[in-house]
């Protein structure tokens, strides 16, 4: 089989939960599937039958030749090449169809592909509306990303923004309230009112919230930690931050 081609046209992603959702919430934005034909299990007869059911084409692909279109061995047999043209979402597309109170996730720089895919599934997991980043300085939603997201890529609106400060200052002026992730931060997550239009800003691996980013947030708070470690992985951190604004929202509908 020949390599497929790249370009910005297209893009691939890789894995059951990645492909699979993309096929349910996006069928016409698959071009093609690869399939390797070293498995022949329930679970590969079952993705095979919902793909072709939509009409997807199928080409039967060595795992070898899987390893290198993306680069790893954990693509678990399927790769799908998929239209990467489609109009991209905006934030005032997201904050002007609500029917609840925002809840976005904004990641300044996290430049981990692994983290990104968790934050996704985490924001998923969560009810989030949104996960916001910068185009610069920051992985974008490649295969791997994609591929430890389980699915939450095509589910959770990833939207790229060129100016971060910007992107905040707009869901500012549309009544969200914007809190970042502080370690020295004196008021602690639990303490910060989550029941209205919330955005969580978490900062990149190490390096925290940028000090722009910093400067622009509504407020600050920390997760307060009890053992010996410093600080958390950013996508622990955004769950315990997101999930906390869904515990007090929950407390105000009971």
């Amino acid at each position: 089989m020949a390599k497929p081609a790249e370009s910005s046209a297209t893009r691939l992603i890789y894995g059951f939960h990645a492909v699979s959702a993309k096929l349910r919430h996006a069928p016409e934005a698959v071009l093609e599937v690869y399939l390797s034909g070293d498995r022949k299990d329930a679970r590969v007869k079952k993705f095979l039958a919902t793909a072709e059911a939509i009409g997807t084409r199928i080409v039967p692909s060595e795992h070898e030749r899987l390893d290198a279109l993306v680069g790893t061995r954990r693509h678990q047999g399927v790769v799908a090449r998929i239209d990467a043209t489609r109009r991209e979402i905006k934030l005032a597309d997201v904050l002007d169809n609500l029917d609840e109170n925002a809840l976005i996730l904004v990641l300044d720089g996290v430049q981990d592909p692994h983290n990104l895919g968790a934050c996704l599934r985490v924001a998923d997991a969560a009810g989030a509306h949104a996960v916001v980043a910068p185009k610069d300085r920051a992985v974008g939603l490649n295969a791997t990303a994609a591929k430890v997201a389980s699915g939450a890529a095509d589910t959770v609106p990833y939207i790229t923004v060129t100016n971060l400060a910007r992107a905040l200052r707009e869901m500012q002026e549309a009544g969200v309230w914007v809190v970042g992730a502080a370690g020295e931060a004196e008021k602690s997550v639990y303490q910060v009112d989550q029941r209205g239009p919330l955005a969580w800003v978490l900062g990149a691996e190490g390096d925290g919230l940028r000090r722009l980013t910093r400067d622009t947030c509504d407020e600050l708070a920390q997760i307060p930690m009890h053992g010996s470690v410093e600080s958390l992985n950013v996508s622990v951190a955004s769950g315990i931050c997101l999930f906390e604004a869904r515990r007090q929202r929950a407390d105000v509908s009971a």
